[in-house]
C-alpha cells in the first residue's frame, strides 16, 4: 500500500453520506490529510425497449440546473441487493418494471474523493406502471427518447452526467460482444 492511514475521524454525517478525514503517511514518508466521502451503493439503469431508451429529467441542486440522465439512485441502506435496488429505482423513477435485468458491471464513482459503488444494469421487457418518486424527485419528468437522439445528446453536451455516459459505454461494449443483442 502506498498510503498508510495513521488515524481516521468522522467529521460529518447525515442520512445520505458520511465525511471522514484521515491523517495519512505516503510511501515517501510525507504526511498529510485525506478527505473521504462515503455513500451507500447506488444503481444506474439502462431501460431499453426497441429503439427507445427511457431517460429522466430533473433539477439537480448541486449544479442548479435541470439534467437529463438515465434513472439512477440509492436507498441510503448498506448491503442492499444490487438488482433489487436497480429494480426499485427503475419503478420509483419511471414507473417501469423489467422482465429482464442484466448486470453489466460495478463502477466506483469519483474514487479520488468518494467511496461509492455504482451498479450498472440493462433493463428490458419493460411494462409501464405507477411511479413512486422520493420527495427530492417531485419534479422528475420521464423522457422516452430514441437511442439515436440520446447518443446525439451525449455528443452535443446536452447530457453531461458521468454515470449515464459511463453506463452507456459499458452497454455499447456489452452489446458488441453479445452479437449486437439489445
Amino acid at each position: 500500500m502506498s498510503i498508510k492511514t495513521l488515524s481516521s475521524r468522522e467529521i460529518y454525517r447525515n442520512p445520505w453520506l458520511r465525511l471522514r478525514e484521515d491523517q495519512i503517511e505516503r510511501s515517501n514518508g510525507a504526511r498529510g490529510i485525506y478527505g473521504v466521502i462515503e455513500k451507500d451503493d447506488c444503481a444506474v439503469i439502462i431501460p431499453i425497449e426497441g429503439e427507445t431508451i427511457y431517460l429522466i429529467e430533473q433539477f439537480r441542486y448541486t449544479i442548479q440546473q435541470r439534467a437529463i440522465e438515465l434513472p439512477q439512485g440509492g436507498w441510503e441502506t448498506a448491503d442492499v441487493d444490487p438488482e433489487e435496488l436497480a429494480r426499485g429505482e427503475l419503478r420509483e423513477e419511471t414507473g417501469l418494471t423489467a422482465a429482464s435485468m442484466t448486470r453489466l458491471s460495478t463502477l466506483w464513482i469519483a474514487y479520488g474523493y468518494a467511496r461509492q459503488k455504482l451498479h450498472v444494469f440493462l433493463a428490458t421487457g419493460l411494462t409501464p406502471g405507477g411511479t413512486d418518486p422520493d420527495p427530492e424527485e417531485h419534479d422528475l419528468v420521464l423522457r422516452p427518447t430514441s437511442i439515436a437522439d440520446f447518443e446525439t445528446m451525449i455528443l452535443d453536451g446536452t447530457i453531461r452526467d458521468d454515470c449515464t455516459i459511463a453506463a452507456w459505454g459499458l452497454y455499447r461494449l456489452w452489446r458488441e460482444r453479445n452479437s449486437g443483442q439489445r
